[in-house]
């Protein structure tokens, strides 16, 4: 079963939105990317799964756009969904988050997307700094398994 996390309203319409999420590990450490907007947070790197995009180039679009940098060797590691409003795009979804475990490779300058800032942290640092409780589990789960 597939762990959900977020209110289910009844009243609510709630989108499909496919993403493909990134932790990536270096020495210890993770790579994460930093929004300023619409809060600041530490988040995955990783987003949205275009139409007739494959998950696997969007995770290295997402990271790329995201953090700055490539990727190297990405294996699955979970899947949740998550119950949340996207205030960017102005609906209510219901996020279908695969979670891969990657490695940071090569920067290639600062992140294309606005607002995003490439941040290293101490992996077990990590699930404190992430408000998204589907991804916190996830590596709460992954440093368990280690």
């Amino acid at each position: 079963m597939i762990p959900r996390f977020g209110e289910i309203r009844p009243d609510r319409h709630y989108r499909r939105r496919p993403g493909a999420y990134a932790l990536l590990i270096r020495d210890h450490r993770a790579l994460l990317t930093f929004q300023q907007a619409p809060e600041p947070e530490f988040q995955l790197p990783g987003g949205g799964i275009e139409p007739g995009e494959a998950p696997i180039p969007a995770l290295h679009r997402e990271v790329i756009e995201e953090t700055g940098w490539t990727i190297s060797a990405p294996r699955f590691f979970a899947t949740y969904r998550r119950y949340c409003y996207m205030p960017d795009y102005d609906l209510w979804a219901e996020k279908l988050c695969s979670i891969w475990i990657a490695r940071p490779i090569l920067c290639l300058g600062p992140p294309v997307e606005a607002g995003h800032r490439a941040a290293w942290v101490d992996l077990a640092e990590v699930p404190a700094l992430l408000p998204d409780p589907g991804s916190r589990d996830t590596v709460r789960r992954y440093l368990a398994s280690l």
